[in-house]
């Protein structure tokens, strides 16, 4: 522990597994207070429990902007401040735009994009307030929302997915230049994963088993393997930190080499 966001209040969707779940456990080892928001309860209850003082768990349908606002206001009531807003929550689905039906167009987007769209609108509202110039800006603010490398380069299974994912890409940069051009010391970045070995990979372990699975996806990945999720969660610590003070607007890509070819 080295301290690297002590003092910093962070809330982090989709924090019950996967990327938000690692994420709140070293955020929380690096001296954040760390608020858990998921759907699902009894995980996320469980990942906040693991952080004893440092953690709380709140629910959050990201879909509803009335849990936006409670969540945002529970976590400030509890901790007293929001720095830190992590945009982890998503879904993915595998169909072509022949395939895919309307309703399944917008429930991908609206957990992927519109989600995150309410997150920063909500979140960019509170944290300005702990980080303006009426605090002496000793902690800046810092905005991260989980895109995909499927938000940079497309397939032809996938086309919720990449038109979401894509959208929270752009949505992250027009939400850097606001806040920059209104001088709230917030910053905004989006992060672009390729495969990482978290339950968002199940469907696939189910169907080929864990093994082939393995094989199967780290084929497509230059470096030759899947993701661990610390490999994400260490840039989403460097990017919650304030050394990161000088980069916003910006996509951080951690693919394994895919966008290199």
């Amino acid at each position: 522990m080295t301290d690297r966001l002590k003092g910093k209040v962070a809330l982090i969707t989709g924090g019950a597994s996967g990327l938000g779940a690692n994420a709140a456990a070293l955020m929380a080892q690096e001296g954040a207070s760390v608020v858990v928001a998921d759907i699902a309860a009894d995980r996320g209850k469980a990942v906040a429990d693991k952080l004893g003082s440092a953690g709380h768990f709140v629910k959050l349908d990201v879909t509803s902007e009335d849990n936006w606002k409670a969540a945002i206001q529970e976590a400030v009531d509890k901790f007293g401040a929001l720095h830190v807003l992590l945009n982890s929550a998503g879904i993915g689905l595998s169909k072509t735009v022949e395939d895919i039906t309307l309703d399944e167009w917008r429930k991908v987007h609206a957990i992927d994009l519109d989600g995150v769209f309410l997150g920063c609108k909500h979140g960019v509202a509170e944290i300005k307030k702990h980080t303006g110039k009426q605090t002496g800006g000793r902690l800046g603010g810092s905005i991260i929302n989980i895109s995909s490398i499927s938000g940079i380069i497309a397939g032809a299974n996938m086309a919720a997915y990449n038109s979401a994912k894509a959208g929270v890409r752009l949505l992250s940069k027009s939400v850097a230049l606001h806040c920059a051009k209104s001088g709230y010391n917030i910053r905004c970045n989006s992060v672009h994963p390729t495969f990482i070995d978290t339950p968002i990979l199940d469907k696939y372990r189910d169907r080929f088993g864990n093994e082939v699975m393995q094989q199967k996806l780290g084929r497509q990945v230059p470096i030759g393997r899947l993701g661990r999720p610390e490999e994400v969660g260490w840039a989403l610590v460097f990017l919650a930190s304030d050394e990161s003070s000088f980069m916003t607007g910006s996509e951080v890509v951690i693919d394994g080499g895919i966008s290199a070819m």
